[in-house]
């Protein structure tokens, strides 16, 4: 499975805004230069993070995201799927009844074996996602790291 290379930004964006304070936020411009990634197309793939509210955004000069919950509270799926998605990667489309090959429908009666691979790999996927936090990720930063931030984002 290839996920877009946004998935790459929003989860560090994620983990950038877990670094700060409560009361702080960080635009969508700020984030794309911390990055150096397009501000505009960044700030469609926040959008999409507080659509699924794992972040909330304020307006005014002073706007910005910042994280809607805990970072204990939002797991790396959560993330994922907002702007990705939750459907399978993989789909079956029963190609083994097909062609001068093909299986007849009675020895197709149990699911095909490489679909049920692919989903048990989908499933362990979603849970491994699902068993990390952004707090998680935050305890293995380097110990220096959310003051570096702070301090870079936070003028």
């Amino acid at each position: 499975m290839k996920l877009p290379t946004s998935t790459e930004w929003v989860l560090h964006c994620a983990a950038t805004l877990a670094q700060l304070r409560p009361a702080e936020t960080a635009s969508a411009a700020q984030l794309a230069a911390y990055y150096d990634l397009p501000a505009p197309y960044l700030a469609k793939q926040l959008q999409a993070l507080t659509r699924a509210g794992i972040l909330s955004a304020t307006t005014g000069p002073r706007g910005g995201f910042r994280l809607a919950r805990a970072a204990k509270d939002i797991t790396m799926l959560q993330i994922v799927e907002a702007v990705d998605g939750a459907a399978a990667p993989y789909e079956c489309r029963e190609i083994r009844q097909q062609g001068r090959g093909g299986l007849t429908p009675d020895e197709c009666q149990e699911t095909c074996p490489l679909a049920r691979t692919m989903a048990e790999a989908h499933t362990a996927w979603r849970a491994s996602l699902t068993a990390v936090s952004l707090a998680d990720i935050l305890a293995e930063l380097p110990s220096g790291a959310p003051t570096r931030t702070r301090r870079i984002l936070m003028g």
